[in-house]
């Protein structure tokens, strides 16, 4: 579903609980996204979650980021560990088994291949409710944790009436596992205001580029963790060290990495900022020259959307759901784990104006065909009511 489709009819009547696992990346963001967007169409909303996720939601109401007052559901809290540990599995799937009996949802939507295969056993031998997972990440590094994961998908995929995944080849992994009705997630980035001029010229004080002798600010953000292999963009920025000027590498995020990363830049003589967590991301967009995103796998990346509405030229990897974002010339993609295209990439948009210009334009057409949070709320509404209307198969048969 596009923007600019009608918007389906109402939920009213329809119970819809929401189970979260994690709230790392943009899941958290996307679930409560969800929850609001429904509760606001009748729905009797249900967040069962870590209990990072209910203070999110009560930050984000109070900030003003929803509509005004409460946000028109319940948050209850549940952990589901991140690791196999069969005594806490075992709690979580009996946990979410009484909570289901006490709401009787007409469907559960689970996001992540641990909360959904939780939400499945619980569901067992039951056909009451309709069982929606969203995968949002594909198998992690690793012999033995690639093999857990593949048993969680395979519990999902035969088990959940609908998957939704948030990339091509992800989709194309659950319906090789078995899954029947698997459909490509939208998932938006929220909307942002443009920042204000005093934001960025403020941005670009604090990183020492309001000069007019002010080196390029090369961009990245994310969490700093493996799979945004920020290692590599490093590697990269070793390679343009002798530049003159030196580019600004600015990094804005935080993680299990941020110890290891700034002594990787200390040992190979990197200029590089590390910021930390930042809610500023917009101002420092439109501080940067260029924005790269070197990871080694993404779905649908909000930093990715971001950097396409903010206009500015973007280098990422060419993996996952990245091109279905950026579209063929929305961004100059480059393979994963190199830093010497990565390099070579980043250099040539900042040795060439006019190309760094037509980036930008071309950035900024491709952010104009982005899906909306309504389009989302639109795909998961119609999904919910078409699977209650129709008869599920019984998941004891299964």
């Amino acid at each position: 579903m596009t923007a600019g489709q009608p918007a389906p009819s109402g939920l009213a009547g329809l119970a819809v609980s929401y189970l979260a696992a994690s709230t790392a990346g943009g899941v958290g963001q996307h679930v409560l996204m969800l929850a609001s967007g429904c509760a606001g169409r009748g729905a009797a909303v249900t967040v069962y979650g870590p209990a990072a996720l209910g203070r999110r939601a009560a930050r984000d109401a109070g900030a003003g980021a929803g509509p005004p007052g409460p946000p028109g559901w319940r948050f209850v809290p549940m952990e589901i560990a991140g690791r196999p540990r069969p005594a806490s599995d075992t709690a979580a799937v009996l946990r979410l088994r009484r909570l289901l009996a006490r709401d009787r949802p007409g469907v559960l939507h689970a996001h992540g291949v641990r909360a959904g295969a939780v939400a499945a056993l619980a569901l067992a031998g039951t056909r009451a409710t309709a069982l929606v997972v969203t995968v949002h990440n594909a198998a992690p590094p690793g012999r033995a944790a690639a093999a857990t994961y593949t048993g969680l998908e395979l519990i999902v995929a035969r088990r959940a009436d609908a998957v939704l995944a948030v990339s091509g080849d992800l989709a194309a992994r659950l319906r090789h596992r078995g899954a029947r009705d698997v459909t490509r997630a939208i998932v938006p980035a929220p909307a942002a205001a443009p920042p204000s001029a005093a934001g960025v010229a403020a941005a670009r004080r604090e990183l020492g580029v309001a000069g007019p002798a002010a080196p390029p600010v090369v961009l990245a953000a994310g969490r700093l963790a493996a799979q945004k292999d920020f290692g590599t963009l490093l590697l990269a920025a070793a390679r343009w060290r002798r530049r003159d000027p030196v580019p600004l590498l600015v990094i804005a995020g935080d993680g299990p990495q941020a110890a290891a990363l700034r002594g990787q830049a200390a040992a190979d003589g990197v200029a590089a900022r590390f910021l930390g967590y930042r809610q500023d991301v917009p101002a420092l967009l439109a501080a940067a020259d260029v924005v790269v995103v070197p990871s080694r796998w993404e779905g649908q990346p909000l930093i990715v959307q971001e950097a396409l509405r903010a206009g500015r030229p973007l280098v990422a990897s060419q993996v996952g759901g990245v091109p279905e974002l950026t579209g063929g010339d929305g961004a100059v993609l480059v393979p994963p784990r190199d830093p010497a295209a990565l390099a070579a990439a980043v250099t040539r948009l900042l040795d060439d104006p006019a190309a760094a210009a037509a980036q930008a334009a071309a950035a900024r057409a491709r952010a104009a065909q982005l899906p909306a949070a309504a389009d989302a709320v639109d795909q998961a509404a119609a999904l919910y009511q078409r699977l209650v209307r129709t008869t599920r198969p019984t998941r004891a048969a299964r």
